[in-house]
């Protein structure tokens, strides 16, 4: 979920486009848009404070098979957190399960790695290597 939770709409229909259509499904309930409250911590060990609420969308459908997903994403898009859900449910079908795994999740996944991977290629090439600037001194 966490995959799919970070994903766009875009990325994930065109990957859903190539394998076999999803069952269909009824929505249990949304999507809809609500408020979550981020907590945080000062320190390591500190108490907790109330940071602020974040947006968030949820959505549960039970598919034609009688699996029931959820799904709940950052932001107010609708169609991903439907679209979201509806994959969780197809995705506890083991019939459908290593399918859609190897054509839609893995390929996300591995997308969002290598983003991961970009931003931190960045910004390792701005680290300043503080000892070896006091070594040279003379």
């Amino acid at each position: 979920m966490a995959v799919l939770a970070r994903a766009k709409l875009a990325q994930i229909t065109a990957l859903v486009a190539d394998v076999a259509p999803l069952p269909s499904h009824v929505v249990l309930r949304g999507p809809e848009n609500g408020l979550v409250m981020l907590r945080g911590r000062a320190g390591g060990a500190g108490g907790r404070f109330n940071l602020g609420e974040m947006t968030v969308t949820r959505c549960t459908v039970r598919n034609a098979d009688g699996y029931v997903g959820h799904a709940y994403i950052q932001g107010r898009e609708k169609p991903l957190a439907a679209l979201a859900a509806a994959l969780d449910a197809a995705l506890q079908d083991p019939a459908r399960h290593d399918g859609l795994q190897t054509a839609v999740i893995t390929p996300l996944a591995n997308a969002q790695a290598a983003a991961r991977a970009a931003i931190a290629r960045r910004a390792a090439a701005t680290k300043v290597d503080f000892f070896t600037l006091s070594t040279m001194r003379s």
